[in-house]
């Protein structure tokens, strides 16, 4: 069986079973002037990790594997989201109020689209997710049984909050999760460190960790090995 190279130990998978979950890389979080930046967050070192997630998405699509992109947003008539989440905003920049990239975090607004260079294809899966987990409210679950997913890797932002809420999410439904550490980040770095961390602590009690690169030399090792065989 493949294997990653990752924390807290090798993270072995089947490849038909694996899939790419790439979380909420969307303009209004990552952009200059978009709602992310609004709220006074430097957005740059989301900026630094678009490589990165290309690197995987790429890898992902040339093997064949799923990829799967959420965005973080709700109806345009607010219906999805409840006002224990939409009041906890700043007063002058809630969700569904007009903002830099039109209505924030509303469902077709510029703001939610997908960053250009992550586009998804049009057979791939895109979640459209009203909570901070991908989970919650979704297709999601169904879409990965229908392909046989049972080992997921996560990518994405911002770390501590939607890719970590989803991994754990994932991890109660009891799929295998391995976090990308150079193609995830966080506007606060302290949370980030924090978070991979608390994801491989006690020998991996929500998942494994592991770089762009191991990742991608375990998906090449593993169809290499599939042509010899």
């Amino acid at each position: 069986m493949p294997q990653i190279l990752a924390q807290p130990g090798p993270f072995a998978f089947v490849p038909p079973h694996l899939a790419l979950v790439v979380i909420d890389m969307q303009r209004d979080f990552i952009e200059p002037g978009g709602f992310g930046a609004a709220l006074g967050n430097d957005v740059t070192p989301l900026r630094a990790i678009v490589p990165a997630v290309r690197r995987l998405i790429d890898g992902f699509r040339v093997a064949g594997l799923m990829v799967v992109h959420t965005r973080e947003c709700h109806k345009s008539d607010l219906s999805d989201c409840p006002p224990a989440k939409r009041l906890r905003g700043t007063p002058s920049l809630r969700i569904g109020d007009p903002g830099p990239m039109g209505r924030i975090l509303i469902a077709g607004e510029p703001g939610s689209d997908i960053l250009p260079a992550l586009a998804p294809l049009p057979h791939e899966v895109v979640i459209d997710k009203p909570g901070k987990g991908a989970f919650y409210a979704t297709p999601l679950q169904a879409a990965l049984a229908a392909r046989g997913i049972t080992h997921l890797v996560l990518a994405g932002v911002t770390t501590e909050v939607c890719v970590q809420t989803t991994m754990r999410e994932a991890n109660d439904r009891g799929y295998e999760c391995l976090l990308a550490e150079d193609a995830t980040e966080s506007y606060f770095p302290r949370f980030k460190r924090a978070t991979l961390e608390m994801v491989r602590a006690q020998g991996g009690i929500v998942g494994w960790t592991a770089t762009v690169d191991a990742i991608l030399d375990a998906l090449a090792g593993a169809a290499s090995l599939a042509r010899s065989s």
